[in-house]
């Protein structure tokens, strides 16, 4: 995964494949609570290390947050840690054009839907939850988010709020991500219920004390193990498939049978031969490529069974 900068400086970055990849599949989530809390986003990353996020965290303890920022559209909390939101340089004056405003807002639209919305923001960021939503509740009166009276209010409508009973933050989280990085609901599946995790920086995360996942620090992105390169098979998601017994570290494009069209380059992939997992990995090329290339390495596999 490359994990340098992206600048995103005028309009044409909302059309970049990153920005777009990342609104389409926001779609894909669901805050984990009923009442949503709209926040600024920052131009440090990830925003909670920033100052202004240090302090409205203080406040919204027990509720979902969601930044807005542009060009991606949204960012809920448990995502942003990962690619490419960690990885965008953009300007945070306020000034928004109204093609930035709209993609914001059809992105905030579309993530709350019917919630309740606790809008703790000034500026551009307000004028995309005006445009979006309709019952919200603003919390900045004086254009200061980080005033004294401003946050007051945050704190008291937050305090008022109905707070989730019974909700896993740290599943939904990873089932989150999950489900951005495959591109399907299905990834709730890759993260049941007794998922454990451990590791402080880079996390392991083990079903039945099996590890299926690494989740990298750095990019925010699991890599798979054997153990998760099934969940991937059996649910027929970045499948690539070969009639050779696999034995080296490099899978290169013409041994490749067939492949689904879906991959990415940088995906994580699962290998398969007779309906077996042989490898795991990540893709050099997109799923068309990986079947009709000639030349070139399709897959650098990272785990695969030794025979």
């Amino acid at each position: 995964m490359n994990n340098s900068r992206i600048p995103c400086i005028t309009e044409l970055s909302l059309k970049r494949p990153e920005v777009v990849r990342w609104q389409e599949r926001m779609g894909l989530l669901e805050p984990f609570s009923d009442t949503v809390v709209v926040l600024p986003c920052s131009m440090k990353k990830p925003y909670s290390q920033s100052q202004s996020h240090t302090l409205f965290k203080k406040y919204t303890k027990g509720l979902q947050e969601v930044i807005v920022t542009s060009p991606f559209g949204i960012c809920p909390r448990e995502m942003e840690r990962t690619y490419p939101i960690q990885s965008y340089d953009a300007s945070t004056t306020g000034d928004w054009s109204n093609e930035e405003i709209i993609s914001s807002a059809m992105c905030l639209k579309e993530y709350v839907e019917d919630r309740h919305v606790i809008a703790h923001v000034s500026g551009g960021y307000r004028d995309v939850c005006e445009f979006a939503l309709d019952d919200v509740v603003y919390t900045c009166i004086d254009g200061n988010t980080r005033s004294d009276d401003s946050l007051n209010n945050l704190k008291n409508e937050v305090r008022s709020a109905d707070k989730p009973r019974g909700v896993n933050r740290k599943l939904h989280e990873l089932r989150s991500i999950a489900r951005y990085q495959f591109n399907t609901e299905l990834g709730d599946l890759f993260i049941p219920d007794n998922t454990r995790t451990s590791g402080r920086f880079n996390t392991r995360v083990l079903v039945d004390k099996e590890q299926i996942a690494t989740l990298h620090f750095e990019t925010g992105l699991y890599t798979l193990n054997l153990a998760g390169g099934k969940f991937l098979m059996e649910n027929e998601i970045n499948r690539v498939f070969i009639d050779f017994d696999l034995k080296s570290n490099t899978l290169f494009a013409p041994g490749i049978v067939d492949a689904d069209e879906d991959i990415c380059p940088n995906d994580e992939v699962v290998v398969v031969r007779d309906d077996c997992v042989v490898g795991v990995g990540k893709s050099m090329m997109n799923g068309e490529e990986l079947v009709k290339a000639d030349m070139g390495v399709g897959v650098k596999i990272r785990h695969q069974i030794k025979n």
